[in-house]
């Protein structure tokens, strides 16, 4: 999102992101200057270049800044005791998370 005048933000999609973004690439102004020139922000920038990026490179395009919460649910009582849990997340990239309870 980028502001206009006191206040009011401008929301943007995704194509238009893009033309944004190939209009950096030909400009040949620092990040700094061309969002100073087209009143973005330099995080919603490197956000969404990021997006469309990793979108470019197969992965699904994720707008919302928000991930969805998965409930894995509680481990608890007697029926947990002793019982190891093992939680692997992969986070994309090459990188994961392994969290194990013995």
């Amino acid at each position: 999102m980028a502001r206009r005048g006191k206040g009011k933000w401008i929301q943007r999609n995704e194509a238009q992101w893009r033309s944004l973004l190939a209009r950096f690439s030909d400009s040949g102004l620092s990040v700094g200057a061309f969002c100073g020139r087209e009143a973005l922000s330099t995080a919603s920038f490197y956000r969404w270049r990021g997006l469309i990026e990793r979108h470019d490179g197969g992965e699904a395009l994720a707008v919302h800044g928000k991930s969805p919460f998965l409930d894995l649910g509680a481990v608890r009582g007697e029926a947990a005791r002793g019982a190891p849990v093992e939680l692997r997340l992969d986070l994309g990239g090459g990188l994961s998370l392994h969290l194990v309870r013995r």
